[in-house]
Parts: C-alpha cells; structure tokens; sequence
C-alpha cells in the first residue's frame, strides 16, 4: 500500500466534497452545468491568478498593476525583475480574454474608462 501526498490527500478531499454537492444538489443538471462553468473558469491558471490577486487586494486596482502582480506570481519573480514586454503580454491576455470571462461570470467588476478591476462584493 502507497501512501498519498498531502496534494493527492486534497484532490480526494475536494472531489469528495464536489460529488457530495452534486448529489444533494435540488436539481442535478443544473448543478452539473454550473460545475462544467467552474471548471471552465478555473481551468487557466492566469484567471486563477487574476482572482487570487484580486482576493488578496480586496479593492479595486488597475488592470496594469494586477498585470504586474499576475506576472510576478506567474514567474516567481518580483515586479521588478519581470520585463515590460512579458507584463505587457499578461496584460493584453487579461484584457482581451480572461478579463472579460470573469467579468461575465459576475466574479470581478471592469471599469474600462478607468481601466480599474474590481472583485465583485459578496
């Protein structure tokens, strides 16, 4: 018998949870069809960064500085280190592609005039 990682040991913890939620879930489908958009949304690890920043700011902040913020954890380096050019390139993929994923599924609030993002208010 193998033991499990403590990251194996998590992945069955959360799978558990989420096939318990489907199976106490009133009407499964639609369940089923919000669980398919989670992982949808969740399945790219820069949008799993934008929201994460986004959670650790607690406030809005322009999309360039949670550009930065996002390239600095993508690359494990400080905002410093990290060229203009890659957070530029986060920056454009931000905007024109998880950004507005986001947004659409009322996790995070874009005011384009002033180029400010903002985590929704729960």
């Amino acid at each position: 018998m193998t033991s499990r990682s403590h990251s194996e040991r998590d992945c069955v913890e959360v799978v558990q949870t989420i096939l318990d939620w489907l199976d106490d879930a009133d009407e499964p489908d639609a369940a089923a069809e919000t669980l398919d958009d989670v992982f949808s949304l969740l399945a790219d690890q820069r949008r799993r960064l934008l929201l994460s920043v986004m959670r650790n700011y607690g406030e809005e902040v322009t999309l360039p500085d949670a550009a930065e913020e996002v390239a600095a954890r993508e690359t494990g380096h400080t905002v410093r280190n990290i060229s203009a050019e890659r957070v530029t390139e986060v920056y454009l993929s931000l905007y024109h592609d998880h950004l507005p994923r986001l947004v659409d599924a009322g996790l995070l609030e874009y005011d384009q005039e002033r180029d400010l993002v903002a985590p929704v208010a729960v």
